[in-house]
């Protein structure tokens, strides 16, 4: 058992002072407020909940900076994106994915569901381990010590009845029962999940069978409605929405997560709310690719659980996800607090957990992971700790912890690796 000492700590929306908090198997198992400290304590001073990113692209973070000199929109930057896809090796990725997790960790980002669909050869044809870079991206996040969550992805089309394009090839396992096959091949020893890329690319057959399938515990996710063109190919092919499709095939449940869902009707909206689905809304991608702003409120309102996620990592810092979401609703209704500030606890920490498969917040049961901020920072100074998340910035993470062990600290790893170094290598290596 492993105890440690808050002077202050968030939990479950309330402030308290001298906390200790122990842990047994990376658990918290007790939380008590008003204790004494310890010689033998990890000692803390204002202590949150880890945050959890719910939607990330590890390999997007090489086109940061690189694409906004020409405008465009989201279908001219995916052309860019592919362009790096087919560049990444298991091996090259592994390193890539190293620097981006260990820059999230030192964030506060304390968990990543990892939407994973580079798979293959670029010509598409598997490697000798058909799940190389599955594997690879679980050794990057064991690496630096952010839980992950491996979305494995089906990407079958590049539209509705539409082979894959050539640059498209590596992602896709030509069916999905071959795609199941290699699924579960990972599912036996890796902490993974299961990913419909879009209803672009996949079937509503082919997702139903996915939804039968897959084991009900694992999370699914899959992006839905990010761009309006994705609505009319839908209804064009399909007659209905990719959220009608998704519940017409079964697909929409508590384990569901839909990502982005952007621009949706209010028939979808009550579709994800009676299906008991998530929503991974993404709002520094969403604002950077011109996306548009998502209707949360109108989710939340019809009791749908909004979580938060770093998507292309343009930006990697959970406190302007926080911050963006609540901005978004602002912009569009011109009114403030349309979240209040638990609302959004929630949507940085238990909610985007939960999109892993995993129980976040500072409670009794949830995983040990913290985060240490620095309350008298300019950014900070005089900021409620209940709001301390609508004014603070990576800039002022201290300390994280993750399973009650300290793994980054001041900017740097815990074995004092710096997160901008190792990207750089890692760029240098992807050419």
């Amino acid at each position: 058992m492993t105890r440690i000492h808050a002077e202050r700590a968030l939990v479950e929306g309330r402030e308290l002072a001298d906390v200790v908090i122990e842990v047994t198997d990376g658990r918290i198992t007790a939380i008590t407020p008003g204790g004494s400290a310890e010689n033998a304590d990890l000692r803390l001073g204002t202590v949150l909940a880890g945050s959890g990113n719910a939607h990330s692209h590890a390999f997007h973070r090489a086109l940061r900076g690189r694409t906004h000199d020409q405008g465009g929109d989201f279908w001219r930057w995916r052309e860019q994106m592919y362009a790096v896809a087919d560049r990444l090796t298991p091996d090259s990725y592994e390193r890539l994915a190293e620097a981006v997790f260990a820059e999230m960790l030192v964030t506060g980002w304390t968990t990543v569901a990892e939407f994973h669909y580079i798979h293959h050869r670029p010509d598409g044809t598997p490697y000798e381990d058909p799940n190389a870079f599955g594997t690879a991206l679980t050794r990057a996040a064991n690496a630096v010590g952010i839980r992950l969550t491996l979305l494995d992805t089906l990407y079958l089309s590049s539209a509705a009845g539409k082979p894959l394009l050539p640059e498209q090839s590596r992602f896709g396992d030509g069916t999905a029962e071959a795609w199941l096959e290699r699924w579960q091949r990972l599912h036996q020893t890796h902490a993974v999940g299961a990913a419909i890329h879009s209803i672009r690319a996949v079937s509503p057959d082919d997702i139903a069978l996915v939804a039968e399938r897959v084991p009900a515990e694992v999370p699914l996710h899959v992006h839905v409605s990010e761009q309006p063109a994705e609505n009319e190919q839908s209804l064009a092919a399909y007659g209905r929405t990719p959220v009608q499709v998704l519940a017409d095939a079964g697909a929409l449940s508590p384990r569901t997560w839909l990502i982005h869902a952007t621009h949706l009707t209010d028939a979808d909206i009550a579709l994800i709310a009676d299906g008991g689905a998530g929503v991974v809304m993404c709002p520094t991608t969403e604002a950077d690719l011109g996306d548009g702003i998502g209707p949360a409120r109108e989710l939340a309102d019809a009791e749908v659980r909004i979580a938060l996620g770093s998507d292309q990592n343009a930006v990697i810092d959970p406190w302007l996800e926080v911050r963006g979401l609540e901005a978004g609703e602002r912009l569009r209704s011109r009114q403030r607090g349309r979240f209040s500030p638990a609302d959004l606890e929630s949507a940085r920490t238990s909610s985007g957990y939960a999109a892993s498969g995993l129980p976040g917040g500072l409670r009794i049961g949830a995983c040990a992971d913290l985060v240490e901020l620095d309350p008298g920072s300019v950014r900070t100074a005089g900021a409620a700790l209940d709001q301390l998340a609508l004014a603070a910035t990576a800039s002022d993470v201290r300390r994280v912890v993750v399973g009650g062990r300290v793994v980054a600290e001041d900017g740097r790893l815990a074995d004092g690796r710096d997160p901008a170094a190792m990207f750089t290598q890692a760029l240098k290596e992807l050419g």
